[in-house]
């Protein structure tokens, strides 16, 4: 698993040239579905990795009156909104070529 925190995707959106995704498969339609693929698996590892460490923090009870804001758990939501987005950190992987993509039908060819 990679580790997202020391990922050096950018955090703001950069315009890409679409000649480079084209350039990894010979097809942007393909890298664009790898990316997308990738992207979701990135965003379903953090928000796993995130509700793990807010799960400390839960509470049994309902009652609003009990509801209390936790300083951890506001640093920790704010460390995760600052990482880069899942789409930022699959493009930066795709174009780096850390991302391993095989085609089955083609291979059965």
């Amino acid at each position: 698993m990679t580790n997202f925190k020391k990922t050096e995707a950018p955090v703001t959106t950069i315009t890409r040239n679409p000649n480079d995704l084209a350039s990894v498969t010979g097809n942007i339609y393909k890298g664009l579905a790898i990316i997308a693929k990738r992207s979701n698996q990135i965003s379903s590892s953090i928000k796993e990795e995130l509700d793990e460490k807010l799960q400390e923090f839960a509470t049994s009870s309902d009652n609003l009156e009990e509801i209390f804001e936790n300083r951890e758990q506001i640093e920790i939501s704010k460390f995760y909104e600052k990482l880069p987005k899942p789409p930022a950190i699959a493009i930066s992987e795709f174009l780096e070529g850390k991302i391993y993509h095989r085609n089955p039908a083609e291979d059965q060819e």
